[in-house]
């Protein structure tokens, strides 16, 4: 199901793409019978058809299933049993998911023949871009792109996240030449173990060829914004190596240090004066654009959870677009931004019907998003403005997967559903009766986020716990603040602070509202006030017990205790809020 294209062809890429959309239920049939016919003689798969292949009996006779019921079939796999207990083809690694969802980073079979549909998806973004972007072709990418170590499986099998999987791979490091696929970044700085290695020296090569970079960005907004306060940690070190035309002692990396001494080949000192004004200013405002002045756009995923840093991204981009082109996980990628010049309130993602057979759950938004009905709905017959859980059946092994997602049908580019991500169904914040999700939690902090304004404030992070240990229980926030200009934050203002912890709770749902007006089980919301690198410390915390530098993100509910302890050990003040929040019984006129 993988048509051969050339990545240099941008006007055979949007045909490609047109040829994909228009097609959508013909391909996705397809890709069920050839899924289905591959892996007739599995385990899993034959348990539940008897022999019977088809899309009717793949419906009515294969269960929806979450992660915690197929875990035990691939665990088996990872502990020596052959692949076609779930795979026809031979399982060649585990990818391992980000681990925020709820404990440990769940393992996902993959196949040689996985990663060319991972190469396909790639090259297919390559004329979207070009579409809205001219000149992309003239210059370099400065991205910021890292991999962690593989844990060896009993039987072994590799097990790492879908990232360094595809970096290490023999896709990504013999790809064709595409200007689009030129970064400022040596893959040997990729490929560097250490990530605080890696972090300086991809930043000191992306300062060294600042004059051909033409747009920068990592996976995750987050990650992103690391190496921005990286820089702050660096800037001066990184501008001593420039000035010297040599590279720090403490990198120590042969591979690594080697191909960064090819591009910092010679003493700089007049970028180096550059680099050291533009750092040292009252404000790095707009720095983004000032260091890299040809730069384009950022392209970093600002949608779902990580929407919340939309304002801090715009703080440092000088104006720059943020653009999201792709939506994927750890099971499967999925799809593409047809429009990445879009605001990120606004962009929707194309699912690419040949990468996997995709159903969905129709979910009642307003219902505490209780699944109405058992019944699957194929691609094509989602409806406009209703609310979708994503399943996925792969060719690696996932059948009718619960992915976790919850999606709202935007549109269509011809005969292909467009969606809008809104959250991970499982992310949610609980007392007793009330479920405030993900992006409930993200819209009543981006509204009390407005009154650090006038103080010059910026929230960079944040994270949430429920915490029971009193009767009754409340809502804990974590925030993370900075002062915009270059200044020590002042002591914090508690009547500002407190009108936050309201504006919380004003802007959470009736449900919560009525448990804190009316049943009086859920006490006052609070704000606790971390001082500066606590978030970094948290995700040192997060990768050390498994997760991907590349692919975290900062969990928006706190489960772990030591993660918990990190967090309040950090603590430089609390607020709590002073008014009970409006609440009116619902009329049901």
């Amino acid at each position: 199901m993988l048509p051969s294209y050339d990545p240099n062809d941008n006007e055979g890429g949007i045909k490609l793409l047109g040829e994909l959309t228009t097609n959508a239920s013909r391909i996705q049939n397809q890709v069920l019978e050839e899924i289905l016919s591959t892996n007739a003689n599995t385990e899993y798969l034959k348990g539940f058809l008897e022999g019977k292949f088809n899309k009717e009996s793949f419906k009515k006779n294969v269960p929806v299933v979450n992660y915690e019921e197929i875990k035990p079939y691939i665990e088996r796999v990872a502990h020596g049993e052959p692949s076609d207990i779930i795979s026809a083809e031979p399982i060649t690694e585990l990818l391992t998911s980000s681990g925020t969802s709820g404990g440990r980073p769940k393992m996902m079979p993959s196949t040689a023949k996985d990663l060319d549909r991972k190469t396909f998806f790639y090259n297919l973004l390559v004329p979207v871009m070009n579409k809205y972007v001219d000149g992309l072709d003239q210059g370099k990418g400065m991205y910021l792109l890292f991999i962690k170590p593989e844990i060896k499986t009993p039987s072994g099998l590799m097990a790492r996240p879908v990232l360094t999987s595809y970096y290490k791979s023999s896709n990504f490091r013999s790809r064709p030449f595409n200007r689009y696929n030129v970064y400022t970044s040596p893959d040997e700085t990729i490929l560097c173990p250490d990530s605080k290695q890696s972090m300086y020296c991809q930043l000191l090569c992306g300062l060294v060829q600042r004059e051909e970079v033409l747009r920068v960005g990592a996976v995750f907004a987050s990650a992103f914004l690391r190496a921005i306060k990286f820089l702050e940690d660096y800037w001066k070190e990184l501008s001593s190596n420039i000035r010297t035309g040599h590279v720090s002692d403490w990198i120590t990396d042969t591979n690594c240090r080697n191909a960064v001494s090819l591009i910092l080949s010679k003493p700089n000192s007049e970028l180096a004066d550059l680099v050291e004004y533009e750092f040292s200013g009252i404000s790095w405002e707009g720095i983004i654009k000032r260091l890299w002045p040809r730069t384009k756009y950022i392209e970093v995923i600002v949608t779902g959870s990580m929407a919340q840093y939309i304002p801090t991204l715009e703080f440092y981009s000088g104006g720059l677009p943020l653009v999201s082109t792709m939506y994927a996980s750890s099971e499967c990628y999925f799809g593409i931004n047809f429009k990445p010049l879009s605001k990120p309130s606004d962009v929707s993602y194309t699912l690419i019907p040949n990468m996997a057979y995709f159903e969905f759950l129709p979910v009642e938004k307003n219902q505490e998003e209780a699944i109405v009905s058992d019944r699957t709905v194929d691609l094509v017959n989602v409806k406009l403005g209703h609310y979708y859980e994503l399943l996925v059946t792969t060719y690696t092994g996932l059948y009718r997967y619960r992915v976790g997602d919850i999606l709202m049908v935007t549109g269509f580019h011809n005969n292909a559903p467009q969606f809008r991500f809104v959250h991970r169904q499982n992310v949610v914040l609980s007392i007793d009766t009330d479920k405030t999700n993900e992006e409930d939690l993200l819209n009543a902090v981006t509204q009390a986020s407005a009154h650090l304004e006038p103080l010059g404030l910026l929230l960079t992070e944040y994270t949430s716990y429920a915490d029971t240990s009193e009767i009754p229980g409340h809502y804990v926030l974590f925030w993370e603040l900075k002062m915009r200009e270059k200044t020590d934050m002042e002591k914090l203002d508690p009547i500002v602070m407190e009108k936050c912890c309201s504006t919380i709770e004003e802007s959470l749902d009736s449900v919560y509202r009525r448990c804190r007006r009316k049943d009086n089980s859920i006490g006052p919301l609070e704000i606790k006030v971390v001082k500066h690198g606590t978030f970094d410390a948290l995700m040192d915390f997060c990768v050390s017990q498994g997760s991907s530098v590349n692919q975290y993100k900062t969990p928006r509910c706190i489960k772990s205790e030591q993660a918990f302890k990190i967090l309040d050990s950090r603590v430089v003040g609390r607020f709590f809020s002073q008014n009970v929040p409006f609440w009116e019984p619902l009329s049901m006129t």
